[in-house]
């Protein structure tokens, strides 16, 4: 049990060392952009970028950053899953949707005059 325990510790504190790398990586982009602010943006944009791959690339060898890559993997399949509306059943939908904005919006028109109406009479 008590070896158990070490390897836990031993993997936390990895994880806690390669938070830390991920946050050094993304400061130093930041300071790194501001510090070479006389530099063309286009090498300032390169190496932010540059920068920020490394980042992402530690961050996705943490358990958290392994199990984001799995949902985003788990997600593209199920999105490969969706039936998408034909344009024929897009059209329609969106008629039968403004045809009922419409009679919605006359509806309210009516009710709006007639409650009008019965406030002048009685204000009146």
């Amino acid at each position: 049990m008590n070896e158990k325990t070490q390897a836990r510790s031993g993997s936390a504190a990895l994880e806690a060392v390669k938070w830390l790398l991920v946050v050094g990586f993304v400061a130093t982009a930041v300071v790194g952009n501001s510090y070479f602010s006389d530099q063309p943006t286009l090498y300032r944009v390169i190496g932010v970028v540059a920068v920020s791959l490394v980042a992402v690339f530690v961050a996705l060898q943490t358990e958290q950053g392994k199990a984001f890559n799995q949902l985003r993997k788990d997600s593209l399949v199920e999105l490969r899953k969706i039936v998408w509306p034909t344009r024929q059943e897009t059209l329609q939908t969106t008629l039968i949707v403004l045809v009922f904005v419409v009679i919605v919006a006359l509806l309210l028109f009516v009710l709006d005059w007639i409650l009008g109406g019965l406030m002048s009479w009685v204000i009146g």
